[in-house]
Formats: structure tokens, sequence, C-alpha cells
């Protein structure tokens, strides 16, 4: 029998191809100036898958782990590093010992999704069920850390981090331990967790981020579930079900299960909220990122049923209702904030504008939520960039001068297969880039990045 399988994918192709080195560069150049106020490192994670894959099953969410970062310090560009984030898998292929550190479910894979600085270090993340792996400050991995032994399962790869208090918060999924229910986290500020709670659900749906505001933690009960035909397959288990229905769950921080109100809201997906926020007249208000499905036709990844564009939720408890409003129709994806505004009101969000084809481009976005304005940096022909992360200028007030900072990214360019660390002026997109530094190496595309500064997590001495 002819094997009819496509034998190419786009999550396979151009950069979102993997790259096979780990390479190391110092003192790296700079066009333009970085600002001296910048001491620390922006990290990235994404799939890098170490061996050899069917294009025909094959799923982006999937590959190994590989985290990108560079460090910056008094003007400089001191170094560009990526490296894998340990696993059994790449262990494996390596010929090596597994990691060190705790498994609890026995996964092979290595966190491929994000990757911050918390309680004094590194740490790339994963949803699903994976143990949190322990990098240095060179990124070379530690080992598997749940959190000095308190995590009882999972975690994610999208908590949020509480300004006022300084916690982590999370909504933590995993399959296929869990079936029946995900579960509240909270991480004190010691690294250590301190408080769970179960969640009980109708089915296993695929919850890859949670929103905060100063009353509640926001659960996304959405249409993506599991599919078994998909998992006993050996594929990506999630796909589209339309009729497990999709509502939001606004669980008291500090209640219980019992506690939390269930608000139907229209069938769709979102992967990532923007920010949340308690409003005066006691609504809960969303910004967030909206496809109309997700794995529909498309199997191997998010892009081939359609974009997703930005709205704003306000969730009503007393009637549990929700009223929507389209804040922009075009593409809009990897939505960020100023941090110090976490679960509080906020006037600025910055997107990215993916499409189907990198070779358009892929421009910075920023939305004046206040105004209803929006502006765009165009970073030329053929120039995607990914998520915009903010970084405060220090001593700036959040509210009074909320996007008085900068927006940190990697740009890939599509025609000379190459890739630069960005820095944008918030304030002044007109300004055009503050400084740019070409890297070594082209960087796939992946999914989530900090700025790790280094008052947050201390280079070694």
């Amino acid at each position: 029998m002819t094997d009819t399988r496509p034998t190419t994918s786009r999550y396979l192709d151009g950069n979102y191809a993997p790259v096979s080195e780990e390479v190391t560069a110092f003192d790296l150049p700079v066009i333009g100036e970085l600002p001296v106020e910048l001491s620390g490192r922006y990290l990235r994670n994404g799939p890098n898958p170490i061996g050899t894959v069917d294009p025909s099953t094959h799923h982006w969410f999937v590959g190994d782990g590989m985290v990108h970062g560079i460090r910056l310090h008094e003007g400089r560009a001191e170094w560009y590093r990526n490296r894998y984030v340990g696993s059994a898998t790449v262990a494996q292929h390596r010929g090596g010992p597994d990691i060190a550190g705790p498994n609890w479910n026995g996964s092979a894979g290595g966190p491929n999704t994000n990757v911050g600085g918390f309680a004094g270090t590194t740490w790339a993340m994963v949803e699903a069920g994976a143990c949190p792996v322990e990098l240095t400050y060179d990124l070379d991995t530690i080992g598997r850390n749940d959190f000095s032994g308190t995590l009882p399962g999972a975690f994610t790869a999208h908590p949020k981090i509480d300004p006022v208090t300084g916690e982590m918060h999370a909504m933590v999924y995993a399959w296929a331990e869990w079936l029946d229910h995900v579960q509240y986290v909270v991480v004190g500020t010691d690294g250590r967790v301190r408080h769970t709670l179960d969640v009980p659900l109708p089915g296993m749906t695929m919850m890859h981020d949670m929103s905060l505001t100063e009353r509640y933690a926001v659960v996304y009960d959405q249409p993506c579930t599991v599919d078994l035909d998909l998992a006993f397959a050996g594929r990506f288990p999630f796909r589209w079900d339309p009729e497990y229905g999709n509502r939001v769950g606004l669980l008291p921080r500090e209640g219980t299960a019992d506690q939390i109100v269930w608000i139907d809201v229209p069938l769709g997906y979102s992967f990532h909220p923007m920010n949340a926020h308690d409003a005066p007249d006691g609504s809960v208000v969303i910004d967030l990122c909206v496809y109309d499905r997700m794995f529909d036709t498309d199997l191997l990844g998010p892009f081939g049923d359609g974009m997703a564009r930005l709205e704003r939720w306000v969730l009503n408890p007393a009637t549990r209702t929700v009223s929507t409003t389209v804040i922009d129709e075009t593409p809009n994806e990897f939505p960020r904030h100023r941090g110090a505004l976490t679960a509080s009101a906020h006037r600025y969000g910055y997107c990215a504008q993916p499409s189907a084809d990198p070779a358009a481009g892929w421009p910075t976005l920023k939305h004046d939520l206040q105004t209803g304005t929006r502006t765009v940096f165009d970073h030329g022909p053929g120039r995607a960039a990914g998520e915009p992360v903010f970084v405060p200028r220090p001593g700036s007030d959040p509210v009074e001068a909320e996007d008085d900072g900068w927006l940190v990214t990697f740009v890939h360019d599509v025609g000379e297969g190459t890739a630069e660390f960005v820095v944008l002026d918030a304030r002044d997109f007109d300004r055009g880039c503050v400084a740019r530094v070409p890297l070594p190496q082209r960087i796939p595309f992946g999914f989530h990045g900090n700025w790790v500064s280094d008052r947050a997590v201390p280079p070694p001495t």
C-alpha cells in the first residue's frame, strides 16, 4: 500500500524547524544603543525536537524544550546561549542518565513552553502534568524541582505572579492522570506550595492558562478536550469539541470549589488572556485573544483553523452573564501587559500579530484600551516578531507612567534565515528600534519567555 501521509508540516518547515546546535557566543554586536538600565536576561522557551519525528503526526506543542537567552549588562550584550531543557528523552538521545529530581507522572519530555525567574531561581515550565525543571543562570539543567517537595502533582506553563503578595498562582491539569478535575496551586515567595484546591470538571479540557484578579482565580473550561482516538494513536490528544460548551469559573482565591461562580461564554477558545481585574460594580473584566475554534481541521498546531482576535469580556457574577466586545478583529496573539498591574486595571497591552505565512511579517502591536487606538510596529518585510515582553523603566510609576519602559523580543528574518534580539521604546514606536542585537544562529518560532532581572535571579559570583 502506498504511504499517502504528508511528508512536510508547516510546524517543521522554515523557521518552525529545529536547530541542531547548542551555541555560546560572547560580546555580541549591537546596532543602536542598549539601555544601561537593562541588567539581566531575556529568556524564551520553545519546541525543538532532538530526534526524527513523523511530520504527518507531529504536533508543534510536543517537541523537546529549548531555551534561548541573551544577557545584558551595562549597555552590552554579554552573551547568547541556547540549551535543551533536560528530560528523559534528551538524556536517552545523548546516551546519558536521566536528569535528577522527582518525576511524579513518569513524563519523558521536558518543559518546552515558558521560562522565567521566581524565588531566586530560573524555571522552565510546561502544561499538562510535567514537573518544572530548574536551570542555572547560564541555562544548563539542574533537574526537576517540585518546589522542594511541596508540589503534589502537575504544574502549568502560565502561572501568574501577584505583584502585591509576590506569590505565584497557577491552574493546572494533568493528562492522562487526572480526567475529572484540575487543581488550583499557590506557591509562596519562598518557592514552596502553600495552597492547593481540586476543581471538579465534567471532562478533560486543555487548560492552557488562567487569570487572576484581586478576588478571583479564573478557571477556563473550554471546548478543546481529550479525543481518545488520538490519544490511543499516540498523538497529541486534544481536539475541538463544541458539544462540551464553553464557560468561565470565578473561584474566590481562598474559597472552595463549591463557591465557584460558573458563567457560560460564547463558543471559542483562548490560549492567552492579557490581564483581568475586578471592576467597582462587582463585575470581572478580562482582555484575551479568542479563536473561533481550535484543533478542528488542523490537528498539528494552532494556526490552521484561523487566527485569534483581541476581545474584552465583562463577567457579571450576580447574573452569571457575560458581555463581549471585539477590541481588534485583526490577528492578535501572545498578549502581554506591565506585570506590576497583574490583577489590576491596565490601560496598555501588547501583542504579536502572527499570520499563516511568516514571510508576510509579524508586527508588534500596542493597544491603548482607554482610547481604543492601536499602534503598529512593522519590523520590515519578511521579519517576524515574537511575544513582546514589557520591561519597565526602573522607578517609573505603573499607574501614572504605565507604558514607560521597553518591549523586548526575538525577530526572525525569513529571507536571511537569521534572528535578532530587538528592543523597542514602548512609549514611542516612531523612534524605531532602540537596539538590535544580531544573534549567531536562527531561533525557531516558539512560545513564551520573560525578562529576568539580575535583582530577581542574581548571576553567579
